[in-house]
Formats: C-alpha cells, structure tokens, sequence
C-alpha cells in the first residue's frame, strides 16, 4: 500500500489523473501530525481500562463514568472549535489551541491518583480533542476533491493509525519490563504528545478555506440545512448504541484466553485491521456511498458484539472480534465528516462536521455510563447481546436516511 504524492501544479490534462491517484500532500501532512500525536493517545488508551478497574478499583458503573466523560465530553465544545474557525478563517491555530491542550493534560496524568482526579484530566484531554477535531478535519475536506472525500479521510486515517499501533506496543513493551509501569508510560506519552504538538506548529500549512473567495463567514443559520438534521439524528441514535472499545476490551478479557499484560495489544489488533482497510473502504464509500458505508459499518459492529459475547474463550474469538472493531472503525471514521461537509456550505463547514460530530460524541457518552449499568445489573455477555439486538433494529431506520443523503449528494 501506498500513498500518492504529486506536488507538480495541477493542469486540466492531468486532473482525472491525480483525482484517481493522489492523496492531497495537506492531508498527508495532517495524516504525520495525526499519528505523531495518537502515539502518545493511544498508548494511554491501551493501560486505561485495565488500570482504572485493578489498580484505581473502580467497578464497571465507575469505570463507565470515566469512559463516557473520555468518549463524550469533547461534545460540548466541538460545535465552539467549529465555529471558530469558520470565523476566523485560521483552521490550524485553532486546531494548534485543542492539541496543546490534550498535550497539557498528559502532564496532570503523572499526578492524578484518584478516580476523581484521573477524571478531571480525562475531561481536559478530550476538551482538546473536541477543539482540535473539526478545525482538522474542514482542512482535509478544504483541501479535496469533492469526489475523492472519502479516499482523502481514509489516507489521513491510514497514515494516523500506521504509527498510532506503536503507542499500544510502547505501552505493552513497558510493562512486560516494568509490570506495574503505569505512570512510565504516561510520562512516554506525554513527550509523545509535545512532539506532535510542535509538528503541527511547524509543518502544516493554514490551509484558509476563504482566503480567495468573497464567501462571508459561516453562520450557524446555515447548520439549519435539514440534511445535517437527518444526518446528526442517525449519528446520535447509532451512537447511542456503540459500545466504547475499552468496555469489549474488558469483556474480552473476562472471558479468558489472554493474560492481563497482554491487554494493550488487543488495541494493535484493532488498529492493524483499521490501517488496512481504512483507504480501500474510503475510495469505495465515494463509489458506493458514504452514508451506506457508514451504516454498512454499524452491521459490522454487530457481529463484534456478538463474537465478544459468544462462550468459549478461545484466541480465534478475540481475533474475530478485534477484527470486525478495526472494520468498523475503517467504514465509519471518516465517512461521518465526509458526509457532513456535503450538508453545508464551504464557509460553514467546520462547524456542519462539528455538529455532527457533537451529536455522535454526546450519544456515545449515554451509551458508556448506560453500558456500565447493563454490565452491572447483567453481565458483560449478556448485556452486549442486548446492545447488539437494539443496533440491528435501528440498522434499517439509518440506513433509509443515508441513503437519501447519498442521493442529494450526487445531485449536488
């Protein structure tokens, strides 16, 4: 697999060419800034739930609290790091503002002993997450092909989680040296973190995307357009019924066949699967379409449900369920902006992605806290049958609304 580099000035003659072939040089060099940061992300990702619940002590209802703050508290200011922006016309510094601040909170990771003070920095790194995120990911859409939107966010998903497999190996090789090693590999993490930090300050253009258009700036009456309504309504109610990747970590580990110092690969595993399909399901979601991808993913997501909670406890059955995670992730991780950035106009669309994005993230902090409960009150097994069961309801619904949204994108 590779990735197509020609920084040649585009002609008329060669456009179809490169539109075929090339992945936008901006969006490679976000896609470096991108997995220099997951290094440091992902390697405390992979210790997390395996030292909130053995080493803090948390109980599933505990533990679901600190992962709904981790997958939804970016919710309530991805819409404000949107916005801003569009504002300004500054994407970069804006998404400069949201990195640094994840990178502080690395720093408050090497202290906090407590479950309410891991939460207080949890919350403060995902703040940055949701400030950074849109900003970005307006850059990519800005600096691509309308037709080639799904293959440009699927290379910058490829070249973030080619390195970002490293932070979980880093974590893993930690502690089979050091086997309560917890705090070393956040300290790892956190120069991780500034090394992205200053790749982004230093590398990446600012890519405007008004600087030679009379457009005025975005409003938020233009998030009004109804097909963002649609499409935020389906993010929400699929992401309501998403279990957090930690909480199947942690089912699977339940069920056996792996040591605890074993657990940061299970994240590798899903990762391995995700840098390889993410580019190739990307050019195929802008053939097919984006919204059937994204739904097509969910149906994935189903079988990872089901393979995790399956008896036995076999190697084949954690393969199996790693495999459909990282499958899901390369259908739907950049199908979401993509279709968002089709549902409003160029000065608005940091924020369209935001919007949709905030609905998504604020479903899946509901579905981690209410996961906790079901595992609680039934079980890991059984409580992912039943997640499982109300998705495949919810499937066709979405898949009715998608598919109208690919409609209009074709006509556009």
């Amino acid at each position: 697999m590779y990735l197509s580099l020609d920084t040649r000035p585009r002609t008329t003659d060669d456009a179809p060419r490169r539109t075929r072939r090339a992945v936008p040089k901006v969006v490679v060099t976000l896609g470096i800034v991108s997995l220099l940061t997951d290094v440091s992300s992902e390697a405390v990702a992979a210790i997390l739930p395996i030292y909130l619940t053995t080493v803090v002590g948390l109980g599933s209802i505990g533990y679901g609290v600190i992962d709904g703050l981790q997958q939804g508290v970016s919710a309530f200011v991805r819409l404000a790091g949107g916005w801003t922006s569009d504002r300004t016309d500054h994407p970069k510094w804006v998404a400069l503002v949201g990195y640094g601040l994840s990178a502080t909170a690395r720093v408050g990771l090497l202290f906090a002993a407590g479950a309410g003070a891991i939460a207080s920095v949890v919350t403060a790194d995902r703040i940055g997450k949701g400030i950074r995120t849109a900003p970005r990911d307006a850059m990519i859409a800005a600096s691509s092909d309308p037709e080639t939107l799904g293959r440009s966010f699927g290379g910058h998903r490829t070249l973030d989680t080619v390195v970002a497999a490293l932070g979980p190996l880093i974590a893993f090789a930690i502690l089979w040296q050091i086997p309560q090693g917890y705090l070393t590999v956040m300290a790892v993490s956190l120069a991780c973190a500034v090394v992205g930090v200053a790749a982004l300050g230093l590398l990446v253009p600012d890519v405007r995307p008004r600087q030679d258009s009379v457009a005025p700036p975005g409003r938020l009456s233009d998030l009004r357009d109804p097909r963002l309504g649609r499409l935020t309504a389906v993010a929400a109610l699929l992401g309501v019924l998403t279990v957090s990747d930690g909480f199947l970590y942690l089912a699977l580990l339940e069920r056996g066949g792996f040591a605890a110092t074993w657990f940061p690969l299970l994240v590798v595993g899903t990762n391995v699967v995700f840098l390889a399909l993410a580019l190739p399901l990307g050019r195929l979601s802008d053939r097919w379409g984006r919204g059937r991808m994204l739904v097509g993913g969910h149906v994935v997501l189903v079988a990872a449900y089901l393979v995790a909670a399956s008896p036995g406890n076999g190697w084949m059955a954690t393969v199996g369920a790693l495999a459909c995670l990282g499958a899901f992730y390369a259908a739907t991780d950049g199908s979401l902006a993509a279709l968002a950035s089709r549902c409003v106009v160029p000065s608005s669309r940091a924020s369209g992605i935001a919007a949709a994005q905030t609905a998504s993230a604020l479903a899946r902090l509901v579905a981690s806290m209410g996961f906790g409960l079901l595992w609680f009150v039934l079980g890991p097994q059984v409580a992912l049958l039943v997640v499982g069961a109300a998705l495949l309801v919810v499937v066709p619904v979405a898949w009715v609304q998608l598919v109208r949204l690919d409609a209009d994108d074709v006509r556009a």
